[in-house]
This record gives structure tokens, sequence and C-alpha cells, in this order.
């Protein structure tokens, strides 16, 4: 059998995959290795959502092919493989395989010859990050046909994942040591549409919260929520459930009415402060994060100023913002008025520097506080990096923190600091 390396790109949902290939080749008796100096293979899980991934892709294979001298085998898979696979073989004639997301299961066979016949309920995976902290996928694909996205045409509609099913791969991941579960989709808030015609989210997470369920599991943090679909019942029980942390990322684009119509994103300005007032409302200390794009086509001078000002008003916990990239095949790259992209990256640039002095301000006002805080490694003796109730593993803060005399046993355990100062986007503190 064969030593196989994993290499992602791309979000948390690429990581996902990345487990889940790792736990069939587990399972098909391959040895998952942590390093490619040690591997027989190595595999490349590439991102192709907007230009910058593709680059940060291409870029990763590129690296990785420098072992093909060493006889290694060489796979490449995920989304970039899924929509361009043409391309990659006639570019790549190095690569000994090229799988898109439709087709892990083919990967040990490929490595050995072997087929994996069935599937395991629920799929199996492998850590290949620290266990403490796992994400659960709820649903594969997208059904919401955003004008400038690709994620429906490589990954297919929205398929939500039987609850059972999730459920028992939640107490899987509780027995290996999972004390931070992340729920991720393309859409969370749209589990259940497609299953039982109704939005099973609250019914999903109700379940995971019961009395003996998913026992370990300390935290449940909710990523990719659309603004629309969040519904006075999941309010609730995210404001009632301990475990679920009051954290939610709404991933809002744009604020623009005429841009959101155009780009076929639901929702307007006075509905999505709707629904931010009546999150803050039942949980006022609730930590919001969202994206936006500057540059989409037709982005005016007033539309920018119109997001750049809600920003101000709303005053995000986190935020990330992308400068529109026009994807090939995309109806938003046949509109007319694209905007050129020293315009879209100033305008980057200008809320960028607006959220730098909200997050320090933000932060500014944790001084002195205690915070939960998950303990995820190790910078240097006595000095450990973790994560609070409000940052996700990745795209938010970290909290540094000096914890005198301690060991490496508190990685992946929660313990009490004291902030002691701000920085921009990250804590300091101590250990009490």
């Amino acid at each position: 059998m064969s030593r196989v390396f994993i290499e992602t790109v791309g979000c948390p949902k690429n990581q996902e995959d990345s487990e889940r290939m790792a736990g069939l080749l587990a399972a098909a008796g391959h040895e998952i290795v942590f390093g490619p100096a040690e591997a027989d293979v190595l595999v490349v899980n590439t991102c192709g959502f907007i230009e910058a991934a593709k680059r940060e892709s291409i870029d990763t294979i590129f690296e990785y092919l420098a072992f093909k001298e060493e006889g290694k085998l060489f796979v490449v898979t995920g989304c970039l493989a899924q929509r361009y696979p043409d391309e990659l073989r006639e570019e790549l004639p190095e690569a000994d395989a090229i799988l898109g997301v439709s087709e892990y299961g083919k990967l040990p066979g490929i490595i050995d010859e072997l087929k994996l016949e069935g599937n395991a309920s629920p799929p199996v995976r492998f850590a290949l990050s620290p266990r403490f902290s796992s994400y659960l996928k709820i649903a594969e694909g997208c059904s919401n046909r955003c004008a400038y996205c690709v994620i429906p045409d490589i990954r297919g509609p929205y398929r939500s994942v039987p609850m059972e099913q999730l459920l028992e791969e939640a107490e899987i991941l509780a027995a290996e040591g999972c004390r931070e579960l992340i729920i991720v989709a393309q859409d969370v808030t749209m589990y259940g549409k497609d299953l039982c015609g109704e939005y099973m989210l609250p019914e999903l997470l109700r379940r995971l919260c019961a009395p003996g369920a998913a026992q370990g599991i300390e935290w449940i943090r909710l990523l990719y929520c659309y603004a629309e679909r969040v519904t006075d019942e999941l309010i609730e029980v995210m404001a009632t459930e301990p475990k679920i942390l009051k954290y939610i990322d709404i991933p809002l684009q744009h604020v623009s009415g005429r841009l959101l119509e155009s780009m076929r994103r639901p929702g307007s300005a006075e509905s999505i402060r709707n629904t931010i007032g009546r999150l803050r409302a039942a949980m006022p200390d609730i930590v919001l994060r969202t994206t936006f794009i500057t540059g989409l086509p037709g982005e005016t001078e007033n539309d920018f100023v119109e997001l750049y000002d809600f920003v101000e008003e709303t005053r995000f916990d986190r935020l990330g913002i992308f400068t529109y990239s026009a994807e090939e095949g995309t109806d938003a790259a046949m509109m007319p008025d694209q905007v050129d992209s020293e315009t879209a990256e100033a305008r980057r640039d200008a809320l960028m520097r607006l959220q730098q002095q909200i997050s320090l301000e933000n932060n500014e006002r944790l001084t002195g506080t205690v915070q939960d805080v998950l303990v995820c490694g190790k910078d240097a003796e006595d000095i450990y990096v973790g994560r609070t109730r409000g940052d996700a593993p990745e795209i938010d803060g970290e909290v540094i923190f000096e914890a005198a005399g301690a060991d490496d046993g508190i990685i992946g355990t929660l313990v009490k600091v004291r902030i002691t100062d701000a920085l921009d986007y990250d804590l300091v503190g101590e250990v009490i």
C-alpha cells in the first residue's frame, strides 16, 4: 500500500473533502502522511472559485510537481479539476490522474488498482488537522445561481446530507476528541429544504445539542448563512442553546439594491438591516462576520459609498473583502460596465482601512475581560495561541497568551484567559 500526502487549497469545505478522501484511502489500506518527502503519492485538492484561488491552486500544483522527479505519483483533485479537466490534462501531462469533486471514490482504485465498493454511512474521514476542531459539511452543491459564481456549475445543485447521517458523524467526531464542531455548506440555512420542503437547520442544531448527544463537543459554530433564511426559529435556537456559539457568518456581498438584483442575490439593504437587528436584539453579544465584493459589474461610486456607510454604521466584528473576479461562464462576466481592477482594489483597501479601525476598537473593549479560549497551538516556550468564541479557524483573529508552567496537554482544551492588550485583529493575554 502507498503512503499518501494531501495538500488542500481553498475553503473549509475543501478541507472537509480532503478528510473524506483521506478516510477512503485509509479504509483501503493506504497510509496518510503529513509531509511530501515521506509520501509515495501526492494529492493536491484544488479550488477554482475565483481567479486568486485558481492562481494559488496552480502555484501549489507546480510546487509539488517537483517531487515527480523522485518517482512519486501525482494526483490533482477538487474544483479546478472539475472545472477544467481537459485543460489540465493538456497542460499537466505530468499528472498521473485528474479527478473532479464527484470522483473522489476512484482515488484508492487509481492508486493501487483496487475498487472501493460501497460507501460507509457516515462517510469515513481521516483527520488532516487537529481533531479538537472539526468541520461538519451538511450539504453539497448550491442552487442559488448568483450571477458571478461558478460553484453550481462545479459542484452541482444543493443536496442536503440526511440528518441521521450527520448526527452519527457528529458522534464519531465527538468520540475522537472534537470540542468545536463547525457547520459548513455553501448555504447552511438552506439545509433540509430539498429533503423535507422546509428549513431544517434549527432541528439539526437542537438534536446536536440534545442531552447525551455528541458528548464532549462544547462549541458549535455556523458558517455561510444567507440573511434571508435566518429565521426567527434559528435565532431562538442560537440564543437558547448554550453549545451554539453567538457567532454567525453571513456573506452579504453588497447592500446596493440595484447590484443585489443584477447579481441575483436575495434581499435588500432594508431586509439585511432587519436580520442584523433581530440577531443583535436576541443576542447582544453576537459576533457578526460577513464578506463583501468591491467592483461588481455596474458598481458606481454611489453604490460604493452606500456600502462604505453601511459598514461604518453596522460595525461588523469580522469582515472580509474581495475584489470582483470575472469568471468565465458566469452571467456577470458578460455584463456591461465592468469596473477596472484599480478602482475595485482602491475600494477594497478603503473598506479594509475602515474595518481595521473598527476591529481595533472592538478588541480594545475586551481588554481586562476574561475569555474562554480554545488552545490551538504553541508559539514558543510558555506562549500559546488560541481562539475565542468569536473567532473561526483560519479566517478570524487569534489570542496570543502566556501560560507559564503549562504543558502541551492544554492544546485542544478550553482555558480562561485575561485579555491584557488589543491588536488590530488579535488579542494578547494570560491564563488565569
